[in-house]
Parts: structure tokens; sequence; C-alpha cells
């Protein structure tokens, strides 16, 4: 087993890094694929404070997302995650993700994921309501939507995406696998 230097004294998680090893430089000075040394992004950790994550990714109308992890954030290749915030009595407008599985996990509030099911010969929607703690998982293609019922609560939840960015494919209504437009 090979021993590794202790990192020199000094502070970690300095202003303006987001590296925990305190003597790596930021990933924002030029080449968008290594730091200033040349050194991977995916070669380092990365702390991404809850504070600076991005509005700028794909959007569907009554939520907005938030990314944290992506491709063009810190180097990931095969996950994206981040949060989604929809405000009370407001719902998502239909959508799936393409290709990308999505887990979710209910950070806030009570949200309910809508999905058409025909596994009894009839399309019917379905209503999954979710509490804090509680994961959702979302297969590929899957058209869907959130809902937030609360009168006073936002609900957010946290998504991670087996791509390492967001895809959003926006529908006008649901419908059940197969059945719909955009399946290739």
């Amino acid at each position: 087993m090979a021993s590794h230097p202790a990192p020199p004294p000094g502070p970690t998680g300095s202003a303006g890094r987001d590296a925990f090893h305190p003597d790596l430089p930021g990933h924002d000075d030029g080449d968008a694929d290594t730091d200033g040394r040349g050194l991977p992004l995916h070669a380092r950790l990365h702390h991404i404070r809850a504070d600076t994550l991005d509005g700028d990714t794909a959007q569907t109308g009554g939520m907005r997302r938030f990314a944290a992890i992506s491709g063009s954030r810190v180097g990931s290749r095969r996950i994206w995650m981040g949060q989604t915030h929809v405000a009370a009595r407001t719902a998502s407008s239909n959508h799936h993700h393409g290709d990308s599985e999505t887990a979710i996990h209910v950070i806030k509030g009570h949200p309910e994921f809508v999905f058409l099911d025909d596994s009894s010969g009839v399309a019917e929607e379905v209503r999954i309501r979710a509490s804090p703690g509680d994961y959702i998982f979302v297969p590929p293609f899957v058209p869907h939507r959130e809902e937030n019922p609360s009168t006073d609560e936002e609900a957010v939840v946290v998504i991670a995406r087996s791509t390492q960015e967001a895809i959003v494919v926006n529908l006008p209504e649901l419908y059940v696998l197969g059945d719909g437009p955009d399946v290739g």
C-alpha cells in the first residue's frame, strides 16, 4: 500500500476553492477539463455549497431545477445531481428524462408524482404521494409530472440522474410509455 504525504497545514474549504485538499486550485481558470496545473477535474473531490447551485439547467414549467453535480460543473461522466423546487399549489408540466434513469429523494413537503399506468388494460392516472425521506425511481422515457398540493409549503427534492447533464423532454400531455410520440 502506497503512503501519501500529509497535506500541508492550512484551512480546508477556503473561499474560492471547491476541493477539500487545501492546495488544489479552482477549476474555473481556463481549461474546462483540468485545473490550472493540468489535474483532471475527475481526479479530485468537489464541494458544491448549497448557495452555489446553478439554475441555468434544463427546466420544466411549474418547477425550478438547480444543478449541483454535472459534467460542465465538476467533470462528472455518468451522473447529474441537483434539486427541484415546486411552489405550493403548483404542478409541473408533463415531461420525461430521455434515456436517463432518475432517482428522487424528498427533502421537504409532500409532492405527488403523477404518471399513467395501463397494466389493467386501461390507462389510469396514478399518484404517488411522497413525504420527506421518501425515494422515487423514474425509469427512462416515462412521462410524468410533479405536483405540490400544499397550500403553504414548497416541495423540495434532490434528484440524481444516470447522465452527466439534465435531460428534460417537455410534453403536451401524459401518455403510457410506448404509446407516445417521443418514444424511439
